[in-house]
């Protein structure tokens, strides 16, 4: 065969793409991984602050599960690849892991280069070529195979794997090529948009506040003209999302994993503008504990400050400002403090709502919400269910999961699927 001429063509080298060219090539595939960058697996080496959060210490149906209603079209692929495959793989090629307490798995030399390293020594093994700097200009059906034009030449292939990626960091090459393709080959392509990117607010406490961490919040995404109706318990039932963990307060809005995993129903909003974040900054009580809990040191310890009672639990800042939201003066004391008032602090302190501008889009976002339509692919084999011989994996699915190592164990276990199966 001529090197215009390949069994399995893969384009694009992320996650996806070099699990899917190792995979088929170690089937005795003659296999091309196409990369339009200069190098593979960018995306990899800038992710995790680039320490790389390869997965999560959890199993099979802790990663399905954690992508909810998409969930099931994983369990194939998780079945060919799981997430202690993945340690254990790592760890083959000398590099091992470790696991942080919030569950994320990361390279123990915190390198997400040695990832990568690792990742591209087993596809050299496995006798996959890799085209460096050369992008898919076209690809069509013809004679029951593909053709492709690319920036350097013309190649034929048999099977086509797509693990071209969503739109999230675009600077990584992740500029959504793979969705015109798809749908000129009649693929339904839902609206992508950016998820695990930060939110954005107009709220000047909020820039006040930039740089403070706080490590346990519990937040709700709700429009903003229902609040006043709602009673905490009719808030819950009727969020457009919810979750709980670390918030970080930034110049632009609010940041942070509790906030990344919510942000995909403010991208995905047609009024972003029209929602708000309600934040409880202790959600480890319930509002009854927490007004009994003011009210006793009221009582208890009514010559000191109120900000001295918050700021056992919370940055003083931050008490300073729930204070400042509630009408109170920095100096309040238990003693002095009427009971409309602790009313109001109590309600701050469970359910402040901070209205949302919008998000920092795709040039933030950790990963793509939307993309080629689950329906149109068979999970067992990610084989098109629209065009016989093509193949997709990764990002460019409609397939997005919370923050923590998810979305690069679905990226690596379908593109390994693919590989398996092309």
């Amino acid at each position: 065969m001529s090197e215009a001429c390949w069994d399995v063509v893969v384009v694009g080298a992320g996650a996806a793409g070099l699990f899917a060219a190792t995979a088929a090539a170690e089937r005795g595939k003659r296999t091309l991984l196409l990369e339009k960058n200069t190098r593979a697996g960018v995306k990899i080496l800038m992710s995790g602050g680039t320490r790389c959060n390869v997965t999560h210490a959890t199993d099979v149906r802790g990663i399905v599960r954690a992508y909810g209603r998409q969930g099931s079209f994983l369990h194939s692929a998780l079945a060919r690849l799981s997430p202690d495959d993945v340690v254990r793989l790592l760890a083959s090629e000398g590099v091992p892991t470790k696991t942080e307490e919030t569950g994320k798995i990361f390279p123990a030399t915190d390198r997400a280069s040695d990832v990568l390293d690792a990742l591209l020594a087993r596809l050299h093994r496995s006798g996959a070529h890799l085209a460096l700097n050369e992008s898919l200009r076209d690809l069509r059906v013809e004679g029951g195979g593909f053709q492709l034009t690319t920036s350097r030449t013309n190649r034929s292939a048999s099977r086509v794997i797509i693990t071209t990626g969503g739109r999230s960091y675009p600077g990584c090459g992740t500029t959504g090529d793979g969705y015109a393709w798809m749908e000129a080959f009649g693929h339904t392509v839902i609206a992508p948009r950016p998820a695990l990117t930060p939110i954005t607010t107009h709220e000047e406490w909020v820039r006040d506040l930039r740089g403070i961490t706080l490590p346990d919040v519990a937040v709700q995404v709700l429009p903003q003209d229902c609040l006043g109706s709602m009673s905490a318990k009719a808030r819950q039932r009727n969020a457009l999302a919810t979750d709980r963990g670390s918030l970080l307060m930034a110049h632009f809005g609010l940041t942070g994993p509790v906030i990344l995993n919510v942000s995909r129903v403010v991208s995905g909003h047609s009024r972003p503008a029209d929602l708000c974040v309600v934040c409880d900054f202790l959600p480890g009580i319930s509002q009854q504990q927490c007004s009994e809990w003011l009210d006793g040191f009221c009582r208890d310890e009514g010559r000191s400050q109120l900000v001295t009672l918050l700021g056992r639990r919370l940055p003083r800042r931050c008490a300073e400002m729930l204070l400042a939201r509630s009408g109170l003066p920095m100096e309040r004391r238990g003693a002095d403090c009427r009971r409309d008032e602790r009313l109001r602090l109590v309600s701050a302190v469970k359910g402040l709502a901070i209205p949302v501008a919008g998000t920092m889009g795709f040039k933030k976002a950790e990963v793509t919400a939307g993309g080629v339509s689950l329906d149109e692919v068979d999970s067992r084999t990610m084989q098109s269910t629209v065009v016989p011989g093509l193949f997709l994996a990764g990002e460019i699915l409609d397939l997005d999961g919370p923050i923590g190592g998810y979305n690069f164990q679905a990226a690596f276990s379908t593109g390994q699927l693919a590989g398996m199966s092309a």
